[in-house]
Order: C-alpha cells, then structure tokens, then sequence
C-alpha cells in the first residue's frame, strides 16, 4: 500500500456522499415543487366550486362517446353530449395518472353514474356537479399560466 492512498479513498468517499446528498436534496426539492403544484390546483377547483355554487348531483347519464379530462388525480371533468360535469373523488386517484382510457367501472346501471356508489378506475366517486359553459371553461385553465394557450 502507497503512503496517502487512505487520503484519497476517505476523500472519494466524502466526494461520492456530497454528490449524492446533493441529488437527493434536488429530487426532493421537485417532488415539494410539484406537491404544491398539485395543491393549489385541487384547491382552486374547490375554490370555484364554492364560489361559484356548483349544483352537486346524485346521478349523471353517461355513453361509451362521452370525454373524460383529469384535474391532478383529485377531480374529472365528464363532457357528454350534452352535458358537463365535475366529478370529486373520495381520494386522489393515482389510477388516473396513466394514459389508459379512462371509464367507470362499478356500476349501479350502465346509462348512468352515481356519486357515493360507483367507481372510476377503482376510486370512489365522492360528489358529482353539474356544469354551465362557464364553468368548464374556467375549470379547463387551471394550471395553466396566463398567456400559455397562445
């Protein structure tokens, strides 16, 4: 063994843990940055739905044709041929933060959706509102920065 080979293991040891620490301290920092992100978002949908006064309903009618957007794993938006809705789930839905096509899959009847009683994709469907064009259209932009559908 050369003299000062410890020397170079212990600072290539110390260099390895800094770098590494590092990482990790920036990986967690996106993760807090993206946690907030999704915060703000569901809390501004809740936001609107009290400010707004969204009429909650017990059912809606729903075809294999209608449209579905998620809004961070928390809500869905449901557009049906002729009508919208808003859709709460008990919890956020991870099951929704895939690709797959989104459907219902526990149902009480197959024209309809029921809040408290059927699922999406595994979630619980907590409450279900009723939508004007209004509404949709300020639903559809949150999250997104002003400017940014240019």
């Amino acid at each position: 063994m050369t003299p000062g080979t410890n020397e170079k293991d212990e600072s290539m040891k110390a260099l390895t843990l800094i770098v590494a620490t590092a990482t990790l301290a920036a990986c967690a920092a996106q993760d807090t940055t993206r946690q907030d992100a999704v915060d703000e978002a569901v809390q501004a949908v809740r936001d609107l739905i009290e400010v707004r006064g969204l009429r909650e309903v017990d059912k809606m009618a729903s075809s294999l044709r209608d449209s579905w957007t998620s809004i961070e794993s928390h809500f869905l938006i449901y557009k049906g041929r002729r009508e919208s809705f808003l859709v709460e789930f008990s919890r956020r839905c991870y099951e929704l933060e895939d690709d797959t096509r989104i459907i219902a899959d526990e149902r009480w009847d197959s024209s309809s959706i029921r809040a408290r009683f059927d699922t999406i994709r595994g979630c619980r469907i907590h409450k279900l509102y009723a939508l004007s064009e209004e509404d949709l259209a300020e639903l559809q932009n949150i999250g997104e920065s002003p400017g940014s559908r240019n």
